[in-house]
């Protein structure tokens, strides 16, 4: 049993089970029908997405001195209890179930599922 760290919308892998959006919108100009015929996502899941203002200074981000700021606040708001329960619970849940967790950015390296990554992988979740 295993957790991929995904891009939403790009082929799923075989068994990957449910895929979880941790994104602040749904796919643009996807009818809410084909969200998971089209590889998007099974399950949207807003909180472990940045907030708003956060989420712009991350794309807004071209240094590595910006986006390391990110990061650190990115990681403060995952410490807030609804993201860290939802944290703590898939890291439990990818010992006993295929899914997978996305964001729609092209580079991971520059995403914020990179830190969700991160943040699973000290909780101790099995990440494909």
């Amino acid at each position: 049993m295993t957790l991929r760290i995904v891009r939403l919308g790009s082929p799923r892998h075989p068994g990957e089970g449910t895929r979880i959006g941790a994104v602040r919108r749904l796919p643009r100009g996807v009818p809410k029908a084909r969200y998971a015929a089209a590889d998007w996502l099974d399950v949207w899941l807003p909180d472990l997405s940045p907030s708003p203002e956060l989420l712009a200074r991350g794309r807004a981000a071209r240094t590595d001195a910006e986006w390391d700021a990110f990061a650190r606040a990115f990681r403060a708001e995952m410490e807030r209890p609804t993201p860290r329960r939802t944290l703590d619970l898939l890291a439990a849940l990818s010992h006993d179930a295929h899914f997978a967790l996305g964001c729609y950015c092209e580079d991971e390296s520059r995403c914020h599922r990179s830190v969700l990554r991160a943040l699973l992988q000290q909780r101790g979740a099995k990440i494909a």
